[in-house]
This record gives structure tokens, C-alpha cells and sequence, in this order.
């Protein structure tokens, strides 16, 4: 099978579609556009918007459901219904999390101060605080005390949401999350990753 991820050129909501594929040892065509040249790509995703997976011609979008299924493909999902729920709870934990912060950083810079004070006093501690006790209670990992794929989801976009915290580490204080990232950044195929991937802001 032949596999290419769209994204723009940094790491953003494909990065978790390529952690989950280095993981695995998938090959994959990393391709990356600029934004100047977006419009005359727009056309060519299903709906106009990145990621995209491409596999053997046919183009997948949505970046969690992508995940998704890849998880099941690479042994990451839940054993049953119960234990997806488990995961699939983090996850859009985490992607509430991400929609609050990002939009807060999007906003206009008269509204944009008040509302990231908020988010980094409030919004991320209450998230982080509750995802590092499910690390505690899951033996290191966020669900079912074994690696999933909520744990390298979590990991592959805790960048971007250092990056919107002005480059601090707003994991750091939560040691149990902190070794979740800790555990994932160590697999081998994955610190291959990212010590080869082009080096982007975030």
C-alpha cells in the first residue's frame, strides 16, 4: 500500500498521522505545501481543508478519524467497545482542549490577551490536570494501562500547544502526563522522527 500525507509545511493536525505511521515503520510521501500556494491545491482535497491521507489513490480526511483508523490497523485501539470508549475519551478531551486554546490564539490582538490569560490560568490546567491523573491511574499511559494511540496523540500535538503557551513547557508541572510524552518521544521510530523531520515553528 502506498501511503502520502497533505499538510501544510509544519507539524500542526498532521502530526499525529505521522507519528501513528513512523510508528509503525510505514514509508509514506510526506507532502508539504505553502501557503502561497494552497489555492491550487484546495480544490483537489475532498473538503478543502488539510490532512489528508492518501492511501493507494484515495484520498481520507478528518485527522482524528484518520488516527482512528490506523490504530486499529497498527494494534493502538481498544481490545473492545469499552476500552475505545476509554481512549476515544481522551482523545477529545485533548481536542476540546486544543479548539479552546487555538481559538483564543486566533482572535484579535485587542481581544487576544484577556482571552489566552484565561486559557493558560484556566482552561489548560483544568485538561492537563485531569489527563495526568488518568496517567496516574493508568500505570504511565492515558488509558487502559497499556500504549495507545490517545498516548502518541496527545504527544504528537503537545508541541503546538507549548508553542500557543509562548514556547514554555505547560506539561512540565504534571509529571505523570510529562512521562506519557517522555515514553512515546523515546520509541525508537518515533525519536527517529523527530530528530529527521524538517524543523518547522510548530
Amino acid at each position: 500500500m502506498s501511503y502520502k500525507v497533505y499538510y501544510f509545511n509544519f507539524r500542526g493536525l498532521a502530526e499525529p498521522i505521522r507519528f501513528m505511521l513512523k510508528y509503525n515503520g510505514t514509508e509514506f510521501e510526506d507532502v508539504r505545501i505553502e501557503r502561497e500556494n494552497w489555492p491550487e491545491w484546495k480544490d483537489k482535497m475532498p473538503m478543502k481543508q488539510m490532512p489528508v491521507l492518501e492511501i493507494d489513490g484515495k484520498k481520507y480526511f478528518q485527522s482524528v478519524s484518520i488516527c482512528r483508523y490506523l490504530a486499529t490497523k497498527f494494534g493502538l485501539s481498544g481490545k473492545d467497545a469499552d476500552e475505545n470508549l476509554e481512549i476515544d475519551s481522551v482523545v477529545d478531551t485533548f481536542v476540546d482542549m486544543r479548539l479552546k486554546v487555538t481559538q483564543a490564539f486566533m482572535l484579535p490582538e485587542d481581544q487576544k490577551e484577556a482571552a489566552m490569560k484565561k486559557v493558560l490560568e484556566e482552561t489548560i490546567p483544568l485538561y492537563l490536570s485531569k489527563l495526568n491523573s488518568l496517567a496516574e491511574e493508568n500505570d504511565g499511559y492515558l488509558a487502559c494501562k497499556r500504549l495507545t494511540w490517545a498516548d502518541i496523540y496527545v504527544t504528537s500535538l503537545s508541541a503546538l500547544i507549548n508553542f500557543i503557551g509562548k514556547g514554555q513547557d505547560l506539561f512540565a508541572t504534571y509529571p505523570a502526563l510529562k512521562k506519557v510524552i517522555d515514553t512515546v518521544e523515546s520509541i525508537e521510530n518515533i525519536k527517529k522522527w523527530i530528530a529527521e523531520r524538517p524543523v518547522t515553528e510548530y
